[in-house]
């Protein structure tokens, strides 16, 4: 296997300057990555999670962004999240917010269903729908899916719907944004070292990214910061000209 690079953050930039860009799901993993790489190029950031110790780590680690404790799972979440953050407009929105759980078939109901398409699918719709007036002409849109979308893994399923749900929404987005000129873009991350997997019984989740790893041609998970590296390019100006596209961050799993 090959070795995992350096992760180090890119010297401060002014990318993001004078930018206002909101960031669900930013308490750990990617969107936790992406509020460091962005604040280190000069974002104005509105972070969310629902962890209260994460948020007021949160704010401690970032001073400067607005911390808002919101839950994507509610029904209120975007008008919540649209009380919360004043009148100014908003130049990126990053639809990262999201928890993953498995079952076999024969075990799916509605509670867990429900559970899982509320925060991951019905979510990220209601934030958009609310704060859709407020994104700035020239803005940006980027939603967080899967490569478990493509991977057809045993179990997934109901996980591996929403997380197709998205794609299939941030195409149909993108065409309705673009007449203000407003790119939506999708993030596709791929085994990514998040704890996303924590869930499972270590011999489960030790078995499943074994299989998984043997099908990635990089030989290794991803790290956070690299996914992050990935949404700020799609989040910045320097993706002006792209628009209904994704973004795979998987070291090639999808891509055999």
């Amino acid at each position: 296997m090959s070795d995992i690079p350096s992760s180090r953050l890119p010297a401060s930039t002014d990318r993001f300057a004078g930018k206002r860009v909101v960031i669900t799901g930013a308490t750990s993993g990617i969107g936790r990555a992406g509020a460091e790489r962005l604040a280190a190029e000069g974002a104005d950031l509105v972070l969310t999670g629902t962890d209260s110790h994460r948020l007021d780590d949160l704010r401690s680690s970032f001073p400067d962004a607005l911390v808002v404790a919101n839950d994507a799972s509610s029904p209120t979440t975007g008008s919540d999240l649209l009380a919360a953050m004043g009148s100014r407009g908003i130049d990126g929105l990053w639809l990262n917010a999201g928890f993953a759980a498995t079952a076999p078939v024969a075990e799916v109901d509605a509670a867990s269903f429900d559970a899982l398409m509320a925060t991951n699918v019905r979510g990220p719709f209601l934030q958009l729908a609310a704060l859709a007036t407020r994104l700035n002409t020239g803005s940006s849109v980027l939603v967080t899916s899967s490569t478990s979308v493509y991977e057809a893994a045993p179990t997934t399923a109901v996980y591996a719907a929403g997380k197709a749900a998205l794609i299939a929404a941030a195409q149909t987005w993108a065409s309705e944004l673009a007449v203000r000129g407003i790119r939506v873009n999708t993030l596709v991350p791929g085994p990514i070292d998040t704890g996303f997997r924590d869930f499972m019984p270590p011999d489960t989740r030790a078995e499943f990214e074994e299989t998984v790893l043997g099908s990635v041609p990089l030989g290794r998970v991803g790290t956070p910061r690299e996914a992050a590296a990935v949404a700020a390019f799609l989040l910045s100006d320097d993706a002006s000209y792209v628009t209904a596209s994704r973004y795979a961050v998987d070291g090639g799993l999808t891509h055999r």
